[in-house]
C-alpha cells in the first residue's frame, strides 16, 4: 500500500547475498555506507541470537542511485554479501547439478515449510527455507535506513524497545524519555529493554529455552515522533496510515499481532480511553495519547505508538513431531540453525519498515523530486 516509494528485496538465506532496490527517494539526500552499516549492526545484536550472527558482518554495498554521497533521484541498488556462502556453495549451487544433494522432507510445525511445498510443488523443503528465512529482513533494514535518513531531515525519529520476553513483562508504563533518545538507551541492553531491573529475568528465560532446545517470543513498542497532522487519510481503506503500518510490520517473520496506542484498550470504557482535546497557545493539545498518535487513519501530530507481538521462532533444536512428505512416516521435524530469541532484532526490522511507511506518507502528502523542494513543501506542515 505504498504510493510514492517502491522497494524489492531478493536473495536466499545461504545464497551469495541479498539484493535490494528502492525507488522514489528524492534527489539530494546525503547517504553514506557507514550510516547503513550502523543500523545493520543493530539488527545483528540481542541476547538469544544463534551462530549465524557470529559469521556475518553485514555491510551494504551501494551499487546505484547515489553519486558523491547524495541521491540522484534514480533507483538505489544495494548488495549485502552472505559470508556464510562459503560454507553452503555445494548445497546452494546455481547450476542444475543436484544429483548428490540431500533433500529436506520433514516440515517444521509453525514454519512456511509445508504450506510452501504444497503451494509450489517442491519435493525439497530447502527451496522454501531459503527465501522464507528472516535473513531477508537484513536488506529491509538497509533500505529502511535510507528512509530513516530522509525522516531525520524533518526531525522525525523512529525508535523501539522490548516490553516482554515470554511471560516476563516490563512493568514501567511511562518511561518519560524522548523518542529520539530511546534507541540510545535500549541499544545498551542485550534485550533492548528500558527497564534494566527485569533484564536479568528475561536473559534467564532465554537461557532456559536454549538449554531445552526451545524458543521464546515477546512484544516490543515502536514510537515515531515529529509527524505532522494528516499523514494517511480516512477517505479510502488503503490510505489509512494504521493500515499501512500494520501491513508493513505484520510482513515481518513471526509477527502475529499489532495494536496502536494504549495496551489493552478494549478493557477500557470510551470515557476512560479517548484523549480529550484542549486549545492552548494557538495549538490543539491532548493531555494523553491513548490513541497512539492515529485517529481515523491519520496522524494527529502526537507520537505514533505501535505495539507488536512476536511468536516463538518455529525452528526448535528439540524438534516437534512432523510427517515426512515423501514416505508419510511420522518423524521429528527438520532441525535448522536458529535463534532462541529474536525479539530485539525484530524490533529493529520493525523500525525500518515503519521508516519506509512514514517516508512514503510524507512524500505522498507534501511531494517533491528533490530534498530542497520537499523541504519547501514541508514548511506547510501543521503540528
Amino acid at each position: 500500500m505504498l504510493n510514492k516509494i517502491n522497494f524489492l528485496t531478493a536473495g536466499e538465506s545461504h545464497g551469495k547475498g541479498l539484493l535490494g532496490i528502492i525507488d522514489g527517494i528524492p534527489a539530494g539526500l546525503n547517504i553514506n555506507k557507514d550510516y547503513l552499516d550502523f543500523h545493520l549492526s543493530r539488527r545483528q545484536k540481542g541476547f538469544g541470537r544463534g551462530g549465524r550472527m557470529k559469521i556475518e558482518k553485514d555491510s551494504a554495498e551501494i551499487y546505484t542511485g547515489i553519486r558523491s554521497g547524495y541521491t540522484i533521484g534514480s533507483p538505489i541498488g544495494l548488495i549485502i554479501k552472505n559470508l556464510d556462502w562459503d560454507n553452503w556453495k555445494k548445497i546452494m549451487e546455481i547450476s542444475d547439478d543436484r544429483i548428490n544433494q540431500k533433500k529436506i522432507t520433514l516440515p517444521r510445525p509453525g514454519h512456511a515449510d509445508l504450506a510452501g511445498i504444497m503451494k509450489y510443488g517442491f519435493d525439497d523443503i530447502r527451496n522454501v527455507i531459503e527465501r522464507s528465512s528472516a535473513r531477508e529482513t537484513t536488506m529491509r533494514v538497509a533500505l529502511g535506513s535510507i528512509c530513516r535518513k530522509l525522516l531525520e531531515k524533518f526531525n522525525i525519529h523512529v525508535a523501539s524497545y522490548v516490553t516482554q520476553i515470554h511471560n516476563i513483562t516490563d512493568d514501567i508504563v511511562d518511561h518519560k524519555i524522548n523518542v529520539n533518545k530511546i534507541n540510545n538507551e535500549s541499544d545498551k541492553s542485550p534485550i533492548r529493554v528500558l527497564n534494566r531491573n527485569i533484564e536479568d529475568k528475561m536473559i534467564e528465560t532465554i537461557k532456559k529455552a536454549q538449554k531445552n532446545g526451545d524458543t521464546v517470543g515477546g512484544q516490543f513498542k515502536i514510537l515515531v515522533s515529529g509527524c505532522p497532522y494528516g499523514l494517511g487519510s480516512y477517505s479510502t481503506w488503503d490510505k489509512k496510515i494504521n493500515a499501512k503500518l500494520s501491513e508493513a510490520i505484520c510482513s515481518i517473520n513471526a509477527i502475529k499481532g499489532i495494536s496502536f496506542g494504549r495496551d489493552n484498550s478494549s478493557n477500557s470504557f470510551g470515557s476512560e480511553l479517548h484523549d480529550e482535546i484542549e486549545y492552548r497557545s494557538k495549538k490543539f493539545i491532548r493531555t494523553n495519547n491513548n490513541a497512539g498518535g492515529i485517529e481515523g487513519g491519520m496522524s494527529n501530530a502526537q507520537n505514533i505508538i505501535i505495539n507488536a507481538v512476536m511468536k516463538p521462532l518455529s525452528t526448535l533444536t528439540t524438534p516437534l513431531k512432523s510427517v515426512d512428505i515423501k514416505t508419510k512416516e511420522v518423524k521429528l521435524a527438520h532441525k535448522e540453525r536458529t535463534d532462541s530469541c529474536a525479539v530485539p532484532a525484530a524490533a529493529i526490522v520493525a523500525e525500518s519498515m515503519t521508516c519506509i511507511v512514514i517516508a512514503d506518507t510524507i512524500l505522498d502528502k507534501f511531494g517533491g523530486d528533490s530534498i530542497e523542494e520537499l523541504s519547501q513543501h514541508f514548511k506547510t506542515a501543521q503540528f
